[in-house]
């Protein structure tokens, strides 16, 4: 029997009791691309090292190494073979272009690029290409694809391998973009990701790949562009994406103990977005401070703030506070990395700002 639920604000489609399981973020991935692979032959991955090499521990090209860079794909290899699993040479271009084939001729297949910092190679693929089949050919083509690309600064991965670049997909009309915060809703937004049949980016902080949580077993979906209220509150509202929501969360535990209320809202998709979320908790608690990795200059952060003075203004009782990283590349100093990143101390210095200038 099918039931759907609300656990903490998301929304589960559930098959009988459904039962969960301690793993980390990156087990949750691997889970998710697993069951996708059991429930649907057509769904095949496509990248550089999701087998992981000939080198390191295992150089016998029969034996699975170590699945990719982080671990992420370790073990599927094994189970779905190489004519599924496909390791490619070192070619944004090669890997995004053939799954682009793909997808529209019939497959599901599931791309990682990585480092999500070098999609500049291969923009013109997602951009003018697979973001467009529908549209070109009057919606009697569909683009399944799903591109999985690692973001996130925070781990010593200096300029080229740590940016979050997600609102530069959020602006390209025909892509799906997903930001998640947890285990369980990464499982829940990649099989939900894998089953539509648009294109959806799919971004992994790598700062949450070892983050540890209780995820439902089994095949279960969160629908893309339903938000997720990770706490609830009347005094301000935090809205983050990504690994910030994770520092805001601390910030709301934080400041309760001091009898302030504050609310934090994951959007976990940017597109699509749920604005009747955004828009409710705004005008809920009046005050707004938003927590985004991406840029501080036209980023997704200065996009919700933008909605938020067209559709909400009379709701607000103070200034909408961004809390960004400054307009640099990411640094590989660890102490100015710690700098650049929007943490649980900027954002708390925002919260009590922002509660002042009623």
């Amino acid at each position: 029997m099918t039931a759907t639920s609300t656990v903490k604000g998301t929304t589960m489609t559930q098959t009988g009791e459904q039962k969960t399981k301690r793993m980390s973020f990156r087990q949750a991935i691997n889970a998710a691309m697993a069951e996708a692979m059991r429930e649907d032959e057509k769904v095949v991955l496509i990248g550089e090292d999701l087998r992981g090499g000939n080198g390191g521990t295992n150089p016998d090209p029969t034996v699975e190494a170590f699945g990719g860079v982080f671990g992420v794909t370790g073990g599927l290899w094994t189970e779905f073979g190489g004519d599924r699993v496909i390791d490619t040479p070192i070619s944004e271009s090669a890997i995004l272009g053939a799954a682009a084939g793909a997808a529209v001729t019939g497959l599901r297949p599931v791309a990682e690029l990585m480092f999500m910092d070098f999609f500049g190679v291969c923009y013109d693929e997602i951009y003018n290409q697979a973001a467009k089949f529908r549209y070109m050919f009057g919606g009697k083509a569909t683009t399944p694809l799903t591109v999985r690309g690692i973001i996130g600064a925070g781990v010593g991965a200096a300029a080229q391998h740590s940016t979050s670049p997600y609102h530069l997909f959020t602006s390209t009309p025909g892509v799906k973009v997903v930001v998640p915060s947890n285990p369980a809703d990464a499982k829940g937004l990649l099989l939900a990701s894998i089953r539509d049949d648009d294109p959806v980016i799919f971004c992994e902080h790598k700062a949450l790949y070892d983050v540890k949580g209780d995820v439902p077993v089994g095949s279960y979906v969160i629908p893309l562009g339903k938000a997720n209220f990770t706490r609830r509150g009347t005094d301000v509202t935090i809205i983050a994406i990504g690994n910030p929501v994770n520092a805001a969360n601390k910030v709301a535990d934080k400041l309760k103990g001091e009898g302030i209320s504050v609310e934090v809202l994951d959007p976990r998709t940017t597109s699509p977005l749920d604005e009747e979320a955004v828009l409710q908790s705004v005008a809920d608690t009046g005050r707004v401070v938003i927590a985004d990795e991406s840029a501080a200059r036209c980023g997704f952060g200065h996009d919700l703030a933008a909605l938020i003075a067209q559709k909400g203004f009379h709701d607000l009782k103070a200034p909408i506070h961004l809390v960004t990283p400054p307009h640099s590349p990411v640094p590989f100093s660890h102490a100015l990395e710690q700098l650049w990143i929007p943490g649980a101390e900027r954002i708390e210095e925002a919260v009590r700002t922002v509660l002042k200038e009623d």
